[in-house]
C-alpha cells in the first residue's frame, strides 16, 4: 500500500504540475476559449450596433441639429441687430436734423424779434433824442435870454457903481452886440 500511496502521490503531483499554471494558458482548452471569445465578441458587437451606437448616433444628430439651429438663430439675431442699429442710426440722424431745423427756426424767430425790438428801441431813442434836442434848444434859448438879462442888469449896475448914468437903449445894444460875437 505504500507503493500505491506513493504512486498516487506522484500522479497527483504530476497533475498538480500540469494544472499549476494559469488556466487561460492551458493548450488543451484553447478551442473552447476561442469559441466563447468569438461568441462574446459577436454578442458585444450586436448589442453595440443595434442598441448603443444608434442611441449615440441619435444623440449626436440631435446635438448637431441643436447647434445648427442655434447658429441659424444667432445669424438671424445678428441680422436683426444690424437692422436695428441701422434704424437707430437713421432715427438719430433724423432727430439731429429735426433738432437743427428747430434750432434754425428758433434762431430766425429770435433774430426777427431782436430786429423788431432793435427797431423799436431805435425809434424810441430817435424820438427821445429829438425831444432832448428840442428841450436843449429851449434851455439854450432860455439861457441866452437869461444871460442877456443878467448882462444888461450887471452892466447897468457897473455903470451906476462907477458913477455914471447909462442909457437903457445904448446898454441893450452894447450887450446884444457883445453876445453875438
Amino acid at each position: 500500500m505504500a507503493h500505491d500511496a506513493g504512486a498516487a502521490a506522484a500522479e497527483a503531483a504530476g497533475h498538480a504540475a500540469e494544472s499549476a499554471g494559469m488556466p487561460q494558458l492551458d493548450f488543451s482548452t484553447f478551442g473552447n476559449q476561442i469559441f466563447w471569445l468569438v461568441v462574446t465578441l459577436v454578442v458585444i458587437y450586436w448589442v453595440l450596433s443595434r442598441i448603443a451606437l444608434p442611441r449615440i448616433a441619435s444623440v449626436l444628430a440631435d446635438r448637431q441639429g441643436a447647434i445648427s439651429g442655434d447658429l441659424a438663430a444667432a445669424e438671424e439675431l445678428k441680422a436683426k441687430a444690424k437692422d436695428a442699429e441701422a434704424a437707430y442710426d437713421k432715427a438719430l440722424a433724423d432727430a439731429r436734423a429735426e433738432a437743427q431745423k428747430i434750432a434754425g427756426e428758433a434762431r430766425a424767430e429770435i433774430q426777427a424779434e431782436l430786429d423788431a425790438a432793435t427797431a423799436k428801441a431805435d425809434a424810441e431813442i430817435s424820438a427821445r433824442a429829438a425831444e432832448s434836442e428840442a428841450r436843449i434848444g429851449e434851455i439854450r434859448a432860455g439861457a441866452v435870454e437869461a444871460a442877456e438879462v443878467v448882462a444888461k442888469d450887471a452892466a447897468a449896475e457897473i455903470v451906476a457903481a462907477l458913477g455914471g448914468k447909462a442909457d437903457a437903449k445904448a446898454l441893450a445894444a452894447a450887450v446884444s452886440e457883445r453876445l453875438k460875437g
